[in-house]
């Protein structure tokens, strides 16, 4: 029995694959051996299913961050974790899906990076505050300045115009960046522990 849960897994598989564009709703009938018409009996057209895609692929994300900070992972060690988790949950994002939704479906697209915004502004200010009383982080740095500018970079290294997915893999500018930001908020402990971190991960 097809259900509406396994019509939206495929094609969110298929959306972060190939793209949210690029995949049509024939090509997600095809892939699971249904009609259109199956698909059509649980969202009303493409994009109430690409809504109902990225809104269910949120709150797995979401809930997987949170169950990785209970863990007890020191900052900078988390922040890796929670990266792979990321490139596992994303499929690298090898075909940009998210630059294919901001450019076809702008309010889905604005909806999902306001709530991605919050959650990891909320994440990440309490991961670096964690740091800065661990003995980590500086003590001196702004910690809610340091969080948006984490969520800007972290985003920004995701434009595919800026940085062309022939010449740069996402999962290797994702780990520049990690330590490029970590070296400037790290103090020397902190920088042993990115050490660590860099060689583990």
């Amino acid at each position: 029995m097809i259900t509406k849960e396994t019509i939206l897994q495929k094609a969110t598989d298929m959306f972060l694959t190939l793209g949210y564009k690029s995949v049509t709703m024939d090509d997600i009938a095809n892939e699971m051996g249904i009609s259109k018409k199956t698909i059509y009996q649980h969202f009303a057209n493409k994009n109430d299913l690409v809504e109902a895609s990225t809104s269910s692929l949120f709150t797995t994300i979401s809930e997987g961050i949170d169950e990785i900070c209970k863990i007890g992972y020191n900052s900078t060690e988390e922040i890796f974790i929670i990266r792979k988790f990321l490139m596992k949950h994303l499929n690298n994002e090898t075909a940009s899906p998210f630059f294919q939704l901001q450019k076809f479906f702008p309010t889905t697209f604005a909806s999902l990076r306001q709530k991605q915004f919050e959650k990891m502004h909320g994440s990440m200010t309490e991961s670096i505050q964690k740091g800065v009383n661990d003995g980590l982080y500086r003590a001196d740095i702004d910690v809610d300045f340091a969080s948006r500018i984490y969520f800007t970079g972290l985003t920004g290294i995701k434009d595919s115009e800026i940085f062309p997915i022939d010449k740069y893999d996402i999962n290797s500018v994702t780990r520049q960046f990690l330590e490029y930001h970590l070296r400037a908020i790290s103090t020397e402990e902190g920088l042993t522990e990115l050490k660590k971190a860099l060689e583990k991960h």
